[in-house]
């Protein structure tokens, strides 16, 4: 019937924009640090019985392990997946930049509390001399940094040292990092930060550079992994799928049209 072939198009039709705005999505966050593109799962809807019979009103099924006349009704956007590759590294040459070179996510105290998780290392100091992102979330290991502090050192292992006036040599505490075994299941809350799920497995922490994680680069800054040629060649895709289906609605629509005119 038109009307089914005109709702599917129309419901393929919502998919493809939602492919193409999680494209968008990922073009605005090309130059986000640590941002993690992503992409949109699709899966078909459900399919409809259509009765057949022979001419005089036999049926064409000869049993239910036959062939059958079934019909879709479209597809929808049922989940983001978020790829979690390894972006590339840019040496900034500030000492509270760090880079996450492996598995892992820095950890930071929410306002509520509970910890976020991130690979967005751009930290600096508050007033208090508190490491802070740029959404002004503290770590959670709740490092200070000393004003009167001439230099900062932070390991591959995470152990954060001040240089004082003196040459004195002061450690300042360690950064602990957290890793999990669906990091794809972690769900994103805005500002580079990530919650744990009931997918994404519960947070292992541990030190950097313990067995199954990564290690903290002083000075550099974790890229998005967007690739834009990847992006702009999918959004093609996701045009020209959008632009068929809108015709499919405007084929559906004559063809409802034709019915209409039969009918009267």
């Amino acid at each position: 019937m038109p009307f089914r072939a005109l709702t599917t198009a129309a419901l393929g039709m919502s998919a493809q924009q939602k492919s193409v705005d999680n494209i968008a999505n990922n073009l605005a966050n090309v130059g986000t640090t640590g941002y993690k593109r992503s992409t949109i799962a699709f899966q078909d809807l459900f399919y409809e019985d259509i009765s057949v019979s022979k001419p005089g009103g036999a049926s064409n099924r000869i049993s239910d392990d036959s062939p059958r006349l079934q019909i879709g009704h479209g597809s929808q956007a049922v989940s983001t997946i978020r790829n979690f590759m390894q972006g590339s590294m840019s040496e900034t040459g500030n000492p509270l930049d760090m880079g996450i070179s492996g598995n892992g996510f820095f950890r930071v105290e929410m306002p509520d509390g509970s910890i976020g998780y991130t690979r967005d290392g751009n930290f600096s100091r508050d007033s208090s001399g508190m490491l802070i992102n740029n959404s002004g979330l503290p770590l959670a290991e709740q490092i200070e940094v000393p004003m009167e502090a001439q230099a900062i050192e932070v390991s591959q292992s995470g152990t954060v040292t001040a240089l004082m006036g003196d040459n004195q040599k002061v450690e300042l505490g360690q950064i602990e990092i957290a890793r999990f075994s669906n990091p794809a299941g972690l769900q994103a809350k805005g500002g580079n930060v990530y919650k744990e799920t009931e997918a994404s497995g519960m947070a292992f922490v541990d030190r950097p550079g313990s067995e199954g994680f990564g290690v903290v680069r002083q000075g550099f800054l974790e890229q998005s992994n967007v690739d834009v040629v990847t992006e702009m060649v999918q959004l093609i895709e996701a045009q020209r799928a959008y632009e068929t289906n809108s015709k499919m609605v405007k084929s559906a629509e004559d063809m409802m049209s034709v019915t209409n005119s039969i009918k009267r």
